[in-house]
């Protein structure tokens, strides 16, 4: 949520105008062509395995894959910091950080992004840095789940 928080500041700033329900939720979201790459991610490993997901599940497909995405690096960063025997909150900028990374090596390969050199500084900082408050959060909120056993 935290880094939704802070995509989400930065939205309105740039004179967005979408309550947070309703833009956390892809509102508006119809049709995979126009959507968010979370969607549009769910709609190729879909027609990989042979399913064709019709356009009225692309707003569901992106919540979906967008919240189980977070979860997923969530648990890896959990199996890390229990292998590694420690809840240092540096970790979650290291799950962050290769989470950021895997995202431009892989979602190129499914044409869900472009590669990585084609896209200008700005636009990887304002990701970059979404993905450091991800790991921030949750580092730190390991960190506070752990000392509480």
């Amino acid at each position: 949520m935290c880094m939704d928080f802070f995509w989400y500041r930065r939205f309105r700033s740039g004179g967005g105008s979408q309550a947070f329900i309703a833009w956390e939720t892809s509102e508006g979201t119809d049709r995979y062509e126009d959507a968010p790459a979370p969607a549009r991610s769910a709609k190729v490993i879909a027609g990989l395995v042979g399913i064709d997901l019709p356009d009225s599940s692309a707003r569901a497909a992106n919540n979906a894959v967008h919240w189980l995405t977070g979860i997923g690096w969530g648990e890896a960063h959990g199996v890390a910091a229990l292998t590694l025997g420690t809840a240092n909150p540096a970790l979650g900028l290291a799950t962050a950080v290769t989470a950021w990374a895997t995202s431009y090596v892989v979602l190129p390969r499914l044409g869900v992004y472009k590669p990585i050199t084609e896209y200008d500084r700005d636009v990887l900082w304002q990701d970059f840095s979404a993905h450091l408050v991800y790991g921030v959060a949750l580092g730190l909120a390991f960190r506070l789940l752990s000392t509480r056993r």
